[in-house]
């Protein structure tokens, strides 16, 4: 009883939080490639956001795709949840690969018997988190 008192007592303050914020946030997916080496973090703050492959020598790490609740949500916020995510695979940077509008779900709407699909479409941002080396590999 006492929980759920708190929990109605909390609510409020969190919706409208949620309305204050837009409830702007990221999902993140990160998924390492194998037979790579591992490295310690790294410092998100110190890595580069790129949009081609640089030349100098790096091996890539795995990717780290975002798909932001919004279209409110700022690039800002994206590439600090990409530079976390590719962070903690020891990059020092991401080169964005792919950022479009994509179908990233679906809705059914109407009854069991007549329910039609409305498709649900969403920005999608995908990064390769690479690491710089002194020799290439």
């Amino acid at each position: 009883m006492r929980n759920s008192i708190r929990f109605l007592a909390v609510f409020p303050i969190l919706a409208s939080l949620c309305l204050v914020t837009g409830c702007q946030s990221v999902s993140i997916n990160s998924n390492q490639y194998l037979g790579v080496p591992t490295y310690a973090p790294t410092d998100p703050a110190q890595i580069q956001i790129l949009r081609k492959e640089p030349t100098e020598p790096h091996v890539q790490l795995g990717e780290v795709r975002a798909e932001p609740s919004s279209d409110d949500v700022s690039n800002q916020k994206i590439e600090t949840s990409m530079r976390e995510a590719a962070a903690k695979m020891g990059a020092n940077a991401v080169v964005i690969v792919f950022d479009r509008t994509e179908v990233t779900g679906a809705m059914f709407v109407g009854p069991w018997y007549g329910h039609t699909a409305q498709l649900t479409t969403g920005r999608v941002v995908v990064g390769v988190a690479i690491r710089y080396t002194p020799s290439g590999g």
